[in-house]
């Protein structure tokens, strides 16, 4: 059995979601507060948090899935931002469904400073390796990264797309375009930044209408931008008629999936590694993709999006 709590945005939405009850701020783990897991469990209660989006929602209930078989007690807490669960990660939370970028940059300005220098690479198992300082400070253990990657990305219409021959960032190499982005895109090496220095694209305005935004969607649908700016497992795209762009140079850091463990739990648990990892290898950014789908276009429930997807791969 699952024990499952949402936080801050997700709270007005939880009667959808939630699989033993909606937690308020004095049942959350995130404020210090208790629950009471099911007696059932032979190994004890496993503490998972994360953020409350629905990509989040989905892969915090496949890690909950694969440590109940493992003879776990999942008991899900998800918050609104990475700011409030890492207040309490690792102390009194276990795992965390992570990204690599994410993560890593987050300890990095914790413990360097926000002016630090990014040590996140396109290689996610190389800006692991290199930032094991921090991990170890902060006292988290990354496990085995996915091929599932979520990171900043592109696209345009299915017809600019076709009249232009264009399906990778590199095809706009020369050409004008007008970008929709979020607001702080400007200058950014992961946006207008990477996008003109080493793409070569020449971007004439920046449209501020938000980061996978139904504004940004109707701008380059109805031709006021060519250029916006979405995430690589978004799933809505297909069905607008809109097409993502292969990042052919690199211009983003590695933001695969990643397990993020509390060391301590992981020495007393190291059995939690294995379920874990095996979740993570079957797990493509194609996958995600459609599993964000099922939720965000057919209105399917996170919970039965995962449940489905741990039995087809045989992780339940």
């Amino acid at each position: 059995m699952q024990l499952r709590f949402l936080a801050g945005a997700a709270a007005t939405t939880c009667a959808a979601v939630v699989l033993a009850g909606c937690g308020s701020g004095t049942s959350s783990t995130a404020t210090g507060g208790t629950s009471t897991p099911p007696a059932s469990s032979s190994k004890g209660t496993v503490t998972i948090s994360g953020q409350n989006f629905t990509e989040a929602e989905i892969v915090a209930d496949m890690y909950a899935g694969v440590l109940a078989k493992a003879g776990y007690t999942p008991k899900v807490k998800l918050v609104g931002t990475r700011d409030i669960y890492m207040k309490v990660f690792p102390k009194s939370v276990d795992v965390v469904p992570e990204y690599v970028g994410g993560i890593l940059e987050f300890l990095n300005g914790t413990y360097n400073g926000a002016g630090a220098s990014p040590v996140t690479l396109s290689d996610a198992a190389k800006s692991i390796s290199d930032s094991q300082s921090l991990l170890k400070k902060a006292k988290i253990t990354l496990l085995n990264p996915s091929p599932a990657t979520d990171s900043n990305a592109f696209f345009v219409s299915k017809d600019y797309a076709d009249q232009n021959n264009v399906s990778t960032l590199s095809d706009l190499k020369g050409k004008s375009v007008v970008l929709a982005a979020a607001p702080d895109c400007k200058g950014r090496l992961d946006c207008e930044g990477g996008l003109s220095s080493k793409y070569g694209i020449d971007i004439t305005k920046i449209l501020p209408l938000g980061y996978a935004s139904q504004q940004t969607y109707d701008s380059v649908l109805h031709g006021e931008s060519q250029l916006g700016e979405t995430s690589t497992t978004d799933g809505t795209l297909d069905s607008q008629g809109l097409v993502l762009l292969t990042d052919d140079l690199k211009i983003q850091p590695a933001e695969n999936l990643v397990p993020a463990v509390s060391a301590s739990f992981l020495a007393a648990h190291p059995d939690v590694a294995k379920p874990l990892n095996d979740l993570m290898a079957a797990l493509t950014t194609a996958k995600l993709t459609e599993l964000n789908a099922k939720v965000a276009v057919d209105r399917e429930k996170p919970q039965d999006v995962a449940d489905q997807f741990l039995s087809d791969a045989g992780l339940s």
